[in-house]
């Protein structure tokens, strides 16, 4: 975060943490260290991005609104996490978020940085597939960490980040959703959010790790491409309500911060536990196919290492860690 930004954020947090009461430019001054014509500068950037900002002579400012869009200062006034999300980049359009997101984190981007895009021109899932990215109609957002784990237990936060979003999800709609290993997230059958996660390493130390998000939020049945059309569904879709995206993202920020540092702190298991609670189909008998086999099994759950647990019919429990999967719903992976 450089230092303009550092100082718009902790602008953002004197003026939030006030509930609407002025706060006298003098104080402002005095906190943040900078005159109080550079104070009255930030808050004229502050109204270009659509802040009404009401000044009263021997009083101070105070903010009366929030304009109704995704930004660097709508995502932070308000935002209530630690670390993640105190350097936000915002682009209106974006190939994809997970490049910047990389470039980011080659120029040293701090832990917890997020990126978030309106639309993303050439946004990816899994195995390369396309994600269609629609202008205000998701969330689609990379994350920056830099955790002191091993290179190994990196898959552990693609499903942490599920039950992440499993949660989110179920807040806003009155379907629960499920988890289809390794990164989907479902309503109905219908995919409503996607996680790519993306790392730079060496053998035995991480240098960061993107996970990126893609959330279906305000499409209509018909905004879908066709090709996805029978496949994918959103929020709106399944509640007939209009989600605002900024405190969406603002809760799906905070929940993840808790999760990641409850997993730092504490392992793996009640990511484990609380994955398989929202698990797609376990239970039940799908196939896999790998590059060298097929093989039928029963769906049982997930290994500590974030590997799809199997029972074959041989009476043996194995691990999957890649491979196409059919889950015997009329979908496909």
């Amino acid at each position: 975060m450089d230092k303009m930004e550092s100082t718009r954020y902790r602008l953002i947090e004197l003026l939030k943490t006030t509930d609407h009461e002025y706060v006298s430019g003098q104080l402002l001054s005095e906190r943040l260290h900078i005159s109080r014509s550079a104070i009255w500068k930030h808050m004229k950037e502050l109204e270009k991005d659509g802040y009404v900002i009401e000044g009263v002579s021997r009083k101070g400012y105070r903010i009366v609104k929030s304009p109704d869009k995704v930004s660097e200062n709508t995502l932070q006034w308000g935002l209530k996490t630690e670390w993640l999300g105190r350097n936000i980049i915002h682009r209106a359009t974006a190939d994809s978020t997970q490049r910047i997101a990389h470039q980011a984190a080659r120029n040293n981007a701090a832990h917890g940085t997020v990126i978030v895009a309106d639309e993303q021109t050439a946004g990816k899932g899994r195995m390369g597939r396309q994600w269609n990215s629609a202008k205000h109609k998701g969330i689609w957002m990379s994350i920056i960490l830099r955790p002191a784990i091993t290179p190994a237990a990196a898959p552990q936060l693609t499903l942490l980040t599920a039950t992440v979003l499993a949660d989110v999800i179920s807040e806003v709609t009155i379907a629960k959703p499920t988890i289809k290993w390794p990164n989907d997230l479902l309503i109905n059958h219908k995919k409503t959010a996607g996680i790519l996660t993306e790392m730079q390493a060496e053998q035995d130390r991480i240098q960061y790790i993107i996970v990126g998000i893609g959330m279906n939020v305000n499409h209509t049945a018909d905004e879908f491409p066709v090709s996805v059309k029978n496949k994918a569904t959103s929020v709106k879709s399944e509640t007939a309500n209009e989600q605002p995206i900024v405190p969406l993202i603002q809760q799906l920020l905070h929940d993840f911060e808790q999760a990641y540092d409850d997993f730092i702190e504490h392992g793996f298991s009640n990511i484990k536990n609380k994955w398989e609670s929202y698990a797609y189909r376990i239970g039940d008998t799908i196939r896999i196919q790998t590059n060298h086999t097929e093989i039928e099994a029963v769906f049982t759950g997930v290994a500590e290492d974030g590997a799809l647990l199997i029972h074959t019919d041989n009476g043996e429990t194995q691990k999957v860690y890649s491979g196409e999967i059919e889950w015997f719903h009329g979908d496909d992976t």
